[in-house]
């Protein structure tokens, strides 16, 4: 058979119906992506050109070998069919729009069957993850599509139809030309049906016409993230997971000291004020709402939903798009379309943006903004002024006087405020709240009781700063760490243990970009376990307690530290259905732990209900928010669990192993000659 563009169509050859479908798609393909291109780089300046090798190892695991996608296996699994099958079956959609110019000029003899098989295969990876697909959508609708709007359904299913439009009919053009039974199983079956050259072209066309309207509907869709990913995936953050950045970061690439820093302004308000790699992501979503469905503050019905501040930022953009190419900015904020409601609902647990398969970064969106409305147009919940007001003046959100910092450690015979080889930085939490003062007495006990040199800072202790950063108050927490970062460098702090998970995180993790770069900073429940290891202290034995354990979003997801604490308290009885990594927020984080909560729409209510699903009487914990939000959910839900730190368990049962022993050492030796004289 004459190859379909080669022949005549009345007055127009071929050729020329390929050239005015194709050009008239892939022009408007580009005018498309040119003016999303314009917008992004409308950004601000963003230094995403550093750590090569980081970027090029995770692109390759990320994007090409699809690692988050998977994370989801059934979904994930009928993607990365497709997306293969493309990458597999691109070359050939080269082939076709030249009438077989590569395979018949290019491509030498000897590789002609190994690219057929290849292109095959790609074919049938295609087809068979979008039939899956299709059956999913339309027989075994998951909830979160059928949330989605009439026109996103349609949308969904046109691109389906078009791809399994596109792979059926390769299967019939590659059957008039003359398939190997080898290379091409599927199309020397379809072969020998005797397909008519009529029906061979007709799917030609139909092919390439797919094709072509995908072409037009992919700048116009959530397909955008086709062209979108690549960069969006190679330039991720490097960043640790949640840190935050400075105001301002000088040419040492460290922090703009405040006595020195000159800026106009603070935070997010407008478009440009966003950076390309923020902006990129709005044309990079897939709409999978994968953040969606792990977002703690949509699970309870707030108003935030991390897919659409995505959406938002595209959707302003584009509405927005003759005043933004102009240089002229709308009168529309960009926390007017996100709204407050939604920007002051986040706990910043990261969630959204460790499962999304592309890299979107969610959580820096919202807290740039708030950023903006706390230091700039001072409009944010007034219940935030009391906690912000404690910080600044007592250096905790409480606002007891910085010289009851060290009560709790009055009989411990601990060193204050002098040089030692690990400082366990309380946290204000454990500090002044009479229930995590316990923990804190434990932890230091058993740092103690293994023979380490530890002291605390005592008076010379400030907030680390963590509520105020994720709250927006950059000025405020810049201003603590400055003033901790000359504490520690007066005694000469150079390990530090936290059993706040936050406080591990902020030290850890931020303070680098303010002088502490050279800091060890440890999660208590880290140096326990290499204790443990070490034989300083003994392994945890059953005790009669059923435990679960619930991760802190700040020591699990996104500190990394998983193993360590249910390793001291020698394991776990039951899992949550959410753990580890995939855990659910307790509700306290990114400053909620100081603002107020619908009584209907608690976080903490959502993740009580699954730790008492567990049936286990004690839950452990490894953050003194989580064990405050922990133990008013099980009370609201009505389960009797108790709720306990991991240095309380693993003290517990040293006390316990004491005990006995003094009862033994107690008990009369009746056994023995004499023994009766001994009463």
């Amino acid at each position: 058979m004459e190859h379909p563009l080669l022949q005549s169509y009345g007055s127009l050859d071929g050729w020329h119906i390929l050239l005015i479908m194709g050009g008239l798609s892939i022009g408007f393909f580009l005018f498309q992506v040119q003016k999303a291109t314009r917008l992004v780089m409308l950004g601000a300046k963003d230094d995403r050109f550093d750590s090569w090798s980081t970027r090029i190892t995770e692109f390759t695991i990320g994007w090409l070998g699809q690692k988050r996608v998977l994370r989801d296996r059934v979904a994930g699994t009928m993607h990365v069919l497709i997306f293969w099958g493309f990458l597999f079956l691109a070359s050939d959609m080269l082939d076709l729009a030249s009438a077989n110019f590569f395979s018949d000029r290019i491509l030498p003899d000897l590789l002609h069957g190994p690219w057929n098989g290849m292109v095959e295969l790609g074919y049938t990876m295609a087809l068979i993850g979008c039939l899956a697909a299709l059956i999913r959508r339309l027989a075994f609708t998951p909830a979160k599509l059928r949330g989605k709007s009439r026109l996103e359904q349609i949308e969904g299913n046109v691109i389906l139809l078009l791809i399994l439009t596109i792979t059926t009919t390769s299967f019939v053009i590659e059957s008039k030309e003359d398939p190997s039974r080898l290379w091409e199983p599927i199309g020397h079956a379809v072969s020998q049906y005797g397909v008519s050259d009529h029906f061979a072209v007709a799917s030609y066309w139909a092919h390439m016409f797919s094709i072509s309207v995908f072409f037009v509907l992919i700048p116009l869709s959530k397909h955008m993230h086709l062209l979108m990913a690549v960069p969006n995936v190679f330039f991720h953050d490097v960043d640790p997971p949640g840190k935050m950045r400075p105001l301002a970061i000088g040419d040492h690439g460290k922090a703009v000291p405040l006595e020195d820093l000159d800026i106009d302004s603070f935070g997010v308000s407008t478009y440009t004020q966003y950076t390309w790699r923020q902006l990129i992501d709005a044309w990079s979503c897939t709409s999978c709402a994968r953040c969606q469905d792990v977002c703690p503050a949509y699970a309870s019905g707030k108003g935030l939903n991390p897919m659409e501040v995505i959406h938002d930022v595209r959707n302003y953009a584009n509405e927005h798009a003759p005043l933004l190419l102009a240089g002229e900015q709308p009168e529309e904020t960009m926390m007017q379309r996100i709204t407050e409601e939604a920007v002051w609902a986040c706990t910043t647990c990261n969630a959204c943006v460790d499962i999304c398969p592309l890299y979107i970064e969610h959580v820096p969106k919202l807290t740039d903004l708030r950023r903006n409305a706390m230091m700039e147009t001072m409009e944010y919940p007034d219940v935030l002024n009391t906690a912000m007001g404690n910080i600044e003046s007592a250096s905790n959100p409480y606002g007891f006087g910085a010289h009851e910092r060290a009560d709790w450690a009055a009989d411990l015979d601990v060193k204050v405020g002098e040089p030692a080889e690990y400082i366990y930085f309380v946290g204000c939490a454990a500090s002044f709240d009479e229930r995590n003062q316990k923990v804190a007495r434990s932890t230091i006990a058993l740092l103690k009781e293994a023979g380490l040199d530890v002291g605390i800072l005592g008076m010379q202790e400030g907030c680390s700063g963590d509520p105020a950063r994720r709250a927006g108050n950059e000025y405020l927490f810049q201003m603590l760490a400055e003033t901790n970062m000359t504490t520690f460098q007066e005694l000469g702090v150079k390990r530090i243990i936290a059993s706040c998970p936050h406080c591990f995180h902020t030290l850890g993790k931020e303070y680098g970009d303010y002088g502490g770069d050279r800091l060890e900073v440890f999660h208590h429940t880290e140096i326990l376990a290499k204790l443990q290891d070490e034989g300083k202290l003994p392994m945890v034995e059953g005790n009669g307690r059923s435990v679960t354990f619930h991760d802190p979003c700040y020591l699990g997801r996104i500190g990394g530290v998983i193993d360590e604490p249910r390793n001291v308290i020698g394991g776990v009885d039951v899992e949550t259905e959410n753990h580890g990594q995939d855990s659910f927020c307790c509700g306290a984080g990114g400053a909620q732990m100081w603002m107020e909560e619908d009584a209907d729409k608690r976080v903490n209510v959502i993740r009580a209900k699954e730790l008492s699903e567990t049936g286990c009487d004690t839950v452990a914990v490894g953050c003194p928010f989580c064990s405050v939000m922990v133990n008013d959910g099980l009370d609201a839900v009505g389960a009797e669990m108790e709720v306990m730190d991991v240095a309380e368990l693993l003290w517990e049962q040293i006390v316990a192993r004491d005990k006995e022993i003094q009862d033994v050492y107690d008990k009369p030796l009746k056994s023995l000659p004499g023994s009766e004289s001994q009463k």
